[in-house]
């Protein structure tokens, strides 16, 4: 099972970071962005049969791929900005991982729009008059 090593990688990481802390805490940190980093090469298969998935789905409903695309790009976006303002935070600098945050929820938003115009339009033309 794949969870079983990711959390054992995560679990060793942490000890090591841990005792390296206190002799080099530079290196610790650079061990836990590695180590975050691997994690999510590890899980870059899955990401990419679950797109694939997605995409099959919609092209079996007849929904214009366009969007599901854009939703893909909103939800990489926010795994991105997460994971970013995480390993911000665990470098200590709390106030640039609520930027790389707020980043995020803004290109999301703008993003969203034309996804939003559309269901927005629907929704009036379905109202009668």
């Amino acid at each position: 099972m794949e969870i079983l090593q990711i959390v054992g990688i995560a679990l060793v990481s942490t000890f090591l970071a841990l005792i390296l802390k206190e002799q080099k805490p530079n290196f610790a940190f650079l061990l836990i962005v590695f180590v975050g980093c691997g994690i999510f090469l590890f899980l870059v298969d899955q990401i990419y049969e679950i797109i694939q998935m997605l995409q099959r789905i919609a092209s079996n409903a007849n929904v214009n791929l366009v969007y599901v695309e854009t939703i893909l790009k909103i939800i990489g976006i926010a795994y991105i900005a997460e994971f970013a303002a995480q390993i911000t935070k665990d470098a200590g600098q709390g106030a640039i991982a609520s930027k790389i945050e707020l980043g995020g929820k803004i290109i999301i938003l703008a993003m969203a729009i034309p996804i939003l115009t559309v269901l927005i339009e629907t929704i009036i033309q379905l109202i009668p008059n």
